[in-house]
């Protein structure tokens, strides 16, 4: 008598592989132990040198570099000149997808080149953004650091990081150009707390950044995605007796622990660090939407408060950031994608678990105009409610 019982074989992670060699054409994605991707020291060495981004490595030079303190300067903001009313058509002319992840934030587009774009198309990018906080952009092969460069430098003045890292060849022409890179090294968790690394990027600049381009050169097979907070989605959840506390104070943002950090690392940084006072609630130039704006890394307190009410505020307000998800979005990463973020409305976070796989960005941020809050601003809910009022009357005169 013969039985109908086999052996099956299982993955480690349980997955029965006989099952699924049954099923053709499956595909699948992503790591969950990361055992086949330790290297022996040979494999490392050849896999460095035939890397086709090794000149854009992160390297901190011998020789220290010292760059002239920043100048104030007039920005103009792009958005400004797209047609509110025509729905980015020029933007969206090739495009094969246009995807709202969320109703807050955040926008993936697919079969626009942005190596290509004309300057109208570029204002309505800008505008886009400015709505939809961050906006991403699948497949951007054509995009190389200098095209990167550029995009950025049509937004604005390029900012130059005084404590990170350079690429390998900054000399030529990219020293604007800020490499993201994570390699061989577990989650910072034991030195660091999670939350500690929401942030908006060099806020402590007294103009800091409108737009921060990041294009992935290398992508992991699972983990390193990015998280992004809506600073409007954050206003619109406090109370108007708390909105309108908030937007009478200010706080400190600081650059002196980043700068340290430095220091420790045996890196000189190229400017002496600063603190900046800014607004606690900002009004967005072309929105005229009300955000948010503290981050748990580089705001340390609200000014003209006694210490034990800011720490109150910020804790609450860093707690709304890091933990409210319907004011979220989560962004997986592939190779050669590029996200386009707007600080003045955002703080993001990009997320560990990883190891021992490589992480490899590149970075441009053009600055613009030091915040600023304006009463006469609106929130993000509000015309939201605005538009849905104007629908209900529509739909009742029909």
């Amino acid at each position: 008598m013969t039985s109908d019982l086999h052996d099956t074989r299982e993955s480690n992670d349980g997955i029965d592989l006989d099952g699924i060699n049954q099923i053709s054409n499956l595909v699948i994605e992503g790591e969950t132990d990361y055992s086949s991707l330790f290297y022996t020291n040979l494999e490392q060495k050849l896999r460095d040198e035939f890397y086709p981004y090794d000149y854009l490595r992160p390297v901190h030079p011998t020789t220290p570099i010292t760059w002239d303190d920043l100048e104030p300067f007039e920005h103009h903001d792009k958005a400004l000149l797209a047609d509110p009313t025509n729905n980015y058509k020029n933007l969206f002319r090739s495009a094969v997808s246009v995807k709202h992840l969320t109703s807050k934030i955040g926008t993936e587009v697919v079969g626009v080149n942005l190596a290509d774009l004309d300057d109208v198309q570029r204002n309505e990018l800008a505008l886009l953004i400015a709505r939809r906080v961050v906006v991403f952009f699948r497949h951007q092969t054509e995009v190389d650091p200098y095209k990167l460069l550029d995009l950025g430098r049509y937004y604005g003045r390029l900012h130059k990081h005084p404590n990170g890292p350079l690429v390998k060849a900054y000399q030529h022409d990219l020293e604007e150009v800020l490499p993201i890179w994570s390699c061989g090294f577990k989650d910072p968790y034991e030195r660091i707390a999670p939350e500690k690394l929401w942030h908006s990027d060099i806020s402590f600049e007294a103009q800091p950044p409108c737009y921060t381009f990041l294009k992935m050169l290398q992508a992991t097979n699972s983990g390193g995605d990015t998280l992004w907070t809506s600073g409007y989605a954050i206003y619109d959840m406090l109370s108007p007796g708390l909105q309108q506390y908030l937007e009478n104070l200010t706080a400190s943002h600081s650059s002196f622990e980043q700068a340290q950090e430095s220091l420790r690392n045996n890196n000189k940084p190229r400017r002496p660090p600063i603190e900046t006072v800014h607004p606690v609630i900002r009004t967005h130039p072309v929105t005229g939407w009300k955000s948010v704006y503290v981050n748990p890394t580089f705001t340390k307190s609200i000014v003209g408060v006694p210490k034990t009410e800011s720490d109150a505020i910020l804790a609450y307000l860093f707690s709304l950031i890091t933990s409210t998800h319907e004011a979220m979005v989560r962004f997986r990463w592939e190779t050669d994608d590029i996200a386009i973020w707007d600080n003045r409305a955002s703080i993001h976070f990009g997320s560990f678990g990883y190891f021992p796989e490589r992480r490899h960005a590149i970075r441009v941020t053009p600055q613009a105009e030091a915040p600023y809050f304006d009463p006469k601003g609106t929130s993000q809910q509000a015309e939201i409610d605005k538009r849905i009022q104007q629908q209900i009357g529509q739909n009742d005169t029909n």
